[in-house]
């Protein structure tokens, strides 16, 4: 399911574990070379991108493990949920928006994809088409009619 996403993710892993064993400890070494460490500037720029590096692997370790725990047959066949591409209705405006339900790290509201903890992503999961929908809002509550489900098992390819 998320096959091609997670073989993404592990090759930037690989990268960046090689730039950790290798490249980083080099640099490291190169600037401390320099001297005095407490005014060497490449010296802290080194040890800043491996803390980066560090970090980005952490945190590509555990979408990857997130990946994998995603147990495809508990999410919904027939209502929202996860992967699922909704299209909304505004009851007051009669605006239409259509959303895409996704995992928090692939957020991109100007691309409608929103999150399943979001507000409107909770209100929504498990709900149908021709539901009506009560999203509390910050700004305060919106009222939707769902117009259309395609859940995740509907889609073709599945994979981002």
């Amino acid at each position: 399911m998320f096959e091609k996403t997670i073989i993404k993710l592990e090759a930037e892993l690989k990268e960046l574990d090689r730039q950790l064993r290798v490249e980083i400890p080099k640099e490291i070494g190169t600037a401390a070379a320099l001297g005095d460490l407490s005014e060497n500037a490449e010296y802290h720029a080194a040890k800043e991108r491996k803390r980066n590096t560090e970090g980005r692997i952490s945190k590509l370790q555990g979408r990857i493990r997130d990946l994998k725990s995603i147990d495809l047959s508990k999410v919904s066949k027939t209502g929202v949920g996860l992967g699922s591409i909704v299209t909304l209705e505004d009851v007051n405006s009669g605006a239409e928006v259509t959303y895409e339900l996704v995992m928090a790290d692939q957020v991109d509201i100007d691309s409608g994809r929103i999150s399943l903890q979001a507000p409107i992503g909770r209100a929504l999961m498990g709900k149908v088409e021709d539901d009506d929908v009560l999203v509390n809002l910050p700004a305060g509550k919106k009222e939707y009619t769902i117009n259309k489900v395609v859940t995740l098992h509907e889609r073709g390819d599945i994979d981002e």
